[in-house]
This record gives structure tokens, C-alpha cells and sequence, in this order.
């Protein structure tokens, strides 16, 4: 009888992977692991790996600098891993956000002015006008970078306190 349910049924009517009650089949689902653990698991199987395959061609100064660095990477993988990203709260990411910002617009008005700079110096022929039309890319660039940060500013300035 449970056949001829089976068969009777259109294929695709049924969603893979879920079992109906009748069939008495218990469909484990594997443990869902927290991002951080992924990473710091994923992170030294891979580094593992590759230092048990580079360490017989360095040198043994190099080879024991090498393992003091992986043993460096563990400890701090295993810090980061301790953190539970469902405690953040979006008052604790407010000063990076902030900080983002300002590295934005920092950025792009120190290579806007370095770029200022060094064509001055390097192409002395050009006006202010020749040379924006010159090296047009760059400029965009960076006032693309300046203006990013603004919004970020400017995004961060416009979100509600958490104290009202």
C-alpha cells in the first residue's frame, strides 16, 4: 500500500529531504555549526595541511618561526571564536561604523591631494584643467571613496539613538 502511495504520487510533489509521518523514517539534521567556529575549524585545517607539507623544504630557524606563528594563529582564532555574534548589538558596532566612515573620507582626500601633488610636480606642463582631464580615472576614484564615507556619516548620523 505505502508503494502505491509512493508511486501514485507526481514526482517533485514532495519536497526533498522532508519524509512524510507515515513513512517512519527520522531525518537527521547535521548540527548547525556558529560562523566563527567555522572559520577558526576551516582556518587551521587548511593551515595544517600546508605547514606539514612546506616544513620539510625550510630551513629549521624558518620551520620553528613558521610554528610559533600557527601557534600565534590558534590562540587568537580560538579568542575570536569565543564570541557570540548573536550578543552584538547594533550601539556596540556604531564606533566602527563611524570609524569606516572617517577612513573612507580620510582616504580619498589624502590620495585626491597626493594626486594633486605628484602631478604638479611630475607634469608641471598641465593646468588644474588638463590635468583632471588627464588622469580623470583617479580623481573619480577618489571622490568616489570621500563620498562614500560622507554616506556613512551621514547614514550613521541620521540612525535613532538607543536612549530616547
Amino acid at each position: 500500500m505505502d508503494l502505491e502511495r509512493q508511486v501514485s504520487q507526481p514526482l517533485g510533489s514532495q519536497p526533498l529531504g522532508s519524509q512524510s509521518s507515515d513513512d517512519g523514517l527520522d531525518v537527521d539534521q547535521p548540527p548547525v555549526r556558529k560562523p566563527l567556529i567555522l572559520l577558526r575549524d576551516t582556518e587551521r585545517s587548511l593551515r595544517v595541511r600546508t605547514l606539514d607539507a612546506i616544513a620539510p623544504l625550510l630551513s629549521s630557524d624558518l620551520a620553528l618561526t613558521l610554528g610559533e606563528a600557527s601557534h600565534q594563529a590558534d590562540k587568537s582564532l580560538e579568542e575570536l571564536s569565543q564570541i557570540d555574534l548573536e550578543e552584538i548589538t547594533d550601539a556596540d558596532l556604531k564606533p566602527a561604523r563611524i570609524l569606516s566612515g572617517l577612513t573612507f573620507v580620510g582616504f580619498g582626500g589624502l590620495t585626491m591631494m597626493f594626486l594633486a601633488f605628484c602631478l604638479s610636480i611630475l607634469r608641471p606642463e598641465l593646468s588644474a584643467i588638463g590635468q583632471i582631464h588627464e588622469y580623470w580615472h583617479q580623481y573619480i576614484w577618489f571622490i568616489s571613496m570621500g563620498v562614500a564615507g560622507l554616506t556613512m556619516l551621514g547614514r550613521e548620523a541620521m540612525r535613532p539613538s538607543d536612549h530616547e
